[in-house]
């Protein structure tokens, strides 16, 4: 590609503004298209083209802005990789499994590529392929010292920064195009293309599972689990103590207890803290290993076992590595939301180059979040931010799980937002929160919900009982583990 005669220049501004790439979000369900017409083109050009984009990032409205402003040729980039404009597309339901590509910033010297301080359709936004516009983007916005949500609105303007590369991005361009799965041929359009959440789980690619539990003192109310009166803290905690049991169990082959997957627990309500207790006190991710050789303690429980004669309540002995908790005044997800992400961000780290399971999170409550101003908002925020993170397999799933003593109401695994008519408005920023389930798991949401729907459904449920949220627990855990590895 043909670079502007001074683009040395325009590097060094870079340089010095410490921008090392550039980025660009999209769907997954975009990647085989993209992969297969050879790269990134403008939305007008897909148009001319005839290339059909499954999962479309940008609005009517924002395209009819691009169309007055001569811009629907370009391709916009972002010097950030949370885009806040990836959170409005979550929102308004244009994507749902976001990724990021990470693009080569050689792209921002060729001779047709154009800068904006701002999005470039906003009033008074500097743009041009100047390198005085290059020199009025506010850099120093990006340098990840500040949050988005603690800037001001000026500020906030400043962060939508972008380039704009006239027509196309080849995909050689395109820097982390093969960390997804999918093989890039040398003829682009002859492709065999991976289909996401379907890694096998092993030692070599293993997965990971956060559980959150709301611990504030509307877990005191009571409930009936197995015939038997209880607070729901004390309900929940003997549920998710089985299932990560049960996640241990699955992990035990000849005699070893081997390590397909990582387990932390996050409790919160006037704060947030990991819910290991014991020896593994304090601790964040542990192995299935040191969860079999340290638990906290042992109790007598009643079951349910499932004979001929039908379903009898036995008292078994059961592990227990988490205790019930109910106190404070507060709700305050948001602290266990910001603790899973920086678990995941050391994460996907390790195990970038690895084609993993993406990590789950289930997070079980049973009332709306609070203790902090604007809650649904910033709270949808940082759920898209989880949502956004994803390994070559897909994005990372998050399930909202709202647990109560009366579940007249329910509602389990929507296919949309018109199933959320007979409950509150909670239910649609549960709804908002929650990643949409590959198809994979359709025969089981199906079992559950008595229905035959080919549709994709959203991980929430609303007004759920102890044994549906068993069941969900086992349908949002699924190990998948190859027998021979």
């Amino acid at each position: 590609m043909e670079k502007k005669s001074n683009w040395q220049e325009f590097e060094q501004v870079l340089k010095e503004g410490k921008i090392s790439k550039l980025y660009h979000f999209t769907d997954f369900d975009n990647l085989e298209s993209i992969i297969k017409h050879g790269g990134l083109f403008s939305w007008k050009d897909c148009e001319e083209k005839g290339i059909k984009i499954a999962k479309p990032g940008s609005s009517d409205s924002s395209r009819s802005l691009d169309l007055r402003d001569r811009l629907e040729h370009y391709v916009r980039l972002s010097f950030t990789d949370d885009h806040p404009m990836k959170h409005v597309a979550m929102k308004e339901g244009r994507i749902s499994n976001p990724l990021v590509l990470e693009i080569d910033l050689e792209t921002a010297f060729w001779k047709d590529s154009w800068y904006a301080d701002r999005n470039a359709t906003k009033n008074g936004a500097k743009k041009g392929g100047k390198l005085d516009n290059l020199k009025a983007v506010h850099f120093e916005l990006f340098t990840g010292l500040q949050e988005y949500f603690d800037m001001n609105e000026e500020e906030k303007m400043y962060y939508q920064a972008e380039v704009l590369v006239k027509n196309f991005i080849p995909l050689k361009y395109i820097t982390n195009i093969g960390n997804f799965g999918i093989p890039i041929p040398a003829q682009p359009k002859h492709l065999q293309a991976k289909i996401p959440y379907t890694a096998q789980i092993t030692r070599n690619t293993p997965t990971a599972f956060i559980f959150l539990v709301d611990q504030s003192i509307s877990m005191s109310r009571s409930t009936t689990f197995r015939g038997t009166e209880m607070t729901l803290s004390d309900a929940v905690a003997k549920i998710v103590n089985e299932q990560i049991n049960e996640l241990v169990l699955r992990c035990v082959r000849m005699g070893e207890t081997r390590h397909y997957y990582d387990i932390a627990v996050i409790g919160y309500g006037d704060d947030a803290a990991y819910g290991w207790k014991g020896a593994l006190e304090g601790r964040s991710f542990v192995s299935p290993e040191e969860l079999k050789n340290h638990p906290f303690t042992k109790i007598i429980t009643r079951k349910e076992t499932r004979t001929r004669r039908g379903t009898l309540i036995k008292e078994v002995e059961e592990v227990q590595w988490i205790e019930p908790i109910a106190q404070g005044c507060y709700t305050r997800v948001h602290k266990a939301f910001k603790m899973a992400k920086e678990l995941l961000d050391n994460w996907m780290k390790e195990h970038h180059e690895k084609d993993c399971y993406p990590p789950t999170i289930i997070n079980i409550t049973d009332g709306e979040f609070n203790g902090i101003s604007n809650p649904r908002e910033v709270n949808t925020e940082l759920s898209n931010e989880l949502k956004s993170m994803f390994t070559n397999d897909g994005n990372v799933l998050l399930w909202n799980i709202h647990i109560t003593p009366d579940s007249s109401k329910k509602v389990l695994l929507p296919i949309d937002k018109n199933e959320l008519s007979r409950v509150d408005e909670y239910s649609e920023w549960l709804y908002d929160m929650s990643s949409l389930l590959p198809t994979r798991y359709n025969p089981q949401v199906s079992a559950l919900r008595g229905d035959a729907s080919t549709e994709r459904h959203v991980a929430m449920a609303m007004n759920t009982d102890m044994s549906t949220l068993i069941q969900l627990m086992d349908i949002g855990t699924p190990t998948n583990i190859s027998q021979n590895q």
